[in-house]
């Protein structure tokens, strides 16, 4: 759903742009890990365990997780060094037992808007399958007056959603929640969104004196809901007022409809929601998102009308993508107001962006206009995002699927080299 593109100059011909760590990042040494775990994205909860674990006295815990907290989610260092108000000694037991690694950048595209896509490469997990280390997507869309990261929560996704490229990936593995607030992490080290830092100068950001990330949706690769425990300890980190300090109401939480975590979605994580509907018929709806076959239209309005803490203040944005002669008549603009009567709601209409091999084109403009006057008229806000970055891989999961394209046809060819010689 996240739409893309790619400056000519950030990357070449082949569309992807391979990256060495920046000088903030961990080096490929501590990304490995030598086995040690990294303390990135860790919840206070694992920290404290970690801490623990390495023998410090239980009456120090509070105070060292909130040193470490600060250091990590405040300060975003990169070495354990850096931390001047910890003691040399728990800094070496630190350095001997786990690192401060992020997840890899391992290709990047900067689109003429600004919009910034990266795969990430995460340090190997016992979930993992293969011999390689997981990859997802993470993609940066600036505002002049917001920026917004989309995160992903799953390698892979387990649904079969007709027009959505991820839906062509298989389902590997839920990441964990210090793998899904690494993001934000890394996505800060790249845009210098830390004290002191330098903002990039090859593509817009919010004006200076605002943080360069004041937004997350979990828009990504994965349904959220179907990896809820994990996402809820995520927000928890994003949003602690004492490291990375997000609002809660600026954390939003895209759902295809797993209509019994919903209820729990809004009492434990406290994010708005959005829910990606795209059909107001469930023998269309069945198609374009499978999932409705289990939990169809009704039910999962229903579910939306009892979200918790749903308000005028706090509306469900619900999503709903433009495909040309299949879901953008007149007909659907009003079937989709009579349906979200009651709820307080904002649509977003979202002209579709096509990738290689699927069957789906985008509404034409006027018609997109028209849906939404209609939507509009009849009380709801109803922007059309904004096509961003056509000129990258921006089908969400494109930019994936090219990266390990073109491993696999390094390793052939490399292969192919050893038997030559």
């Amino acid at each position: 759903m996240i739409e893309t593109q790619l400056s000519p100059a950030a990357a070449p011909s082949s569309g992807m742009a391979p990256l060495g760590p920046l000088p903030s990042q961990a080096s490929p040494a501590q990304s490995a890990g030598e086995g040690r775990p990294t303390l990135v994205g860790l919840t206070r909860g694992g920290l404290k365990d970690h801490l623990a674990a390495i023998g410090v006295p239980e009456r120090e815990l509070r105070m060292r997780v909130g040193q470490l907290w600060h250091w990590l989610y405040s300060r975003g260092i990169t070495s354990f060094d850096e931390m001047t108000n910890v003691g040399k000694a728990l800094r070496a037991r630190l350095t001997e037992t786990s690192t401060l690694a992020r997840p890899e950048v391992v290709a990047e595209q900067v689109s003429r808007d600004g919009t910034r896509k990266w795969v990430l490469r995460m340090p190997a997990h016992p979930g993992d399958r293969g011999a390689r280390p997981a990859q997802i997507e993470c993609v940066y869309i600036p505002e002049s007056d917001r920026g917004t990261l989309c995160v992903s929560s799953q390698v892979g996704c387990t649904l079969t959603c007709s027009f959505c490229h991820t839906g062509t990936q298989r389902l590997v593995r839920n990441l964990d929640a210090a793998e899904i607030a690494a993001q934000l992490v890394v996505a800060r080290d790249r845009l210098g969104d830390w004290p002191g830092g330098t903002r990039p100068t090859d593509g817009l950001t919010p004006a200076e004196g605002e943080r360069a990330v004041t937004n997350i949706v979990f828009m990504g690769m994965g349904e959220p809901l179907y990896n809820l425990d994990n996402v809820v300890d995520a927000v928890d980190v994003m949003s602690d007022n004492e490291g990375l300090t997000l609002s809660r109401r600026r954390i939003t939480v895209s759902s295809s409809g797993v209509v019994p975590e919903l209820p729990a979605l809004g009492e434990r994580a406290g994010a708005m929601l959005a829910i990606s509907l795209h059909a107001v018929r469930d023998d269309l709806r069945n198609e374009l998102v499978p999932l409705n076959k289990r939990y169809p239209i009704e039910a999962l309005l229903d579910a939306c009308r009892a979200y918790p803490g749903l308000s005028n203040a706090r509306r469900i944005t619900f999503e709903y993508v433009m495909l040309k002669g299949v879901n953008d008549s007149d007909a659907d603009a009003r079937e989709l107001v009579r349906l979200l009567k009651g709820i307080p709601a904002k649509i977003n209409l979202i002209p579709f962006n096509p990738w290689p091999g699927t069957r789906y084109e985008c509404s034409d403009w006027d018609r997109i206009e028209r849906f939404s006057d209609i939507v509009f008229r009849a009380g709801y806000a109803s922007p059309v995002r904004t096509p961003r970055g056509r000129d990258i891989l921006a089908a969400c999961g494109q930019l994936k699927s090219e990266t390990e394209r073109l491993s696999a046809r390094a390793r052939l060819m490399a292969e192919a080299a050893q038997v030559a010689e």
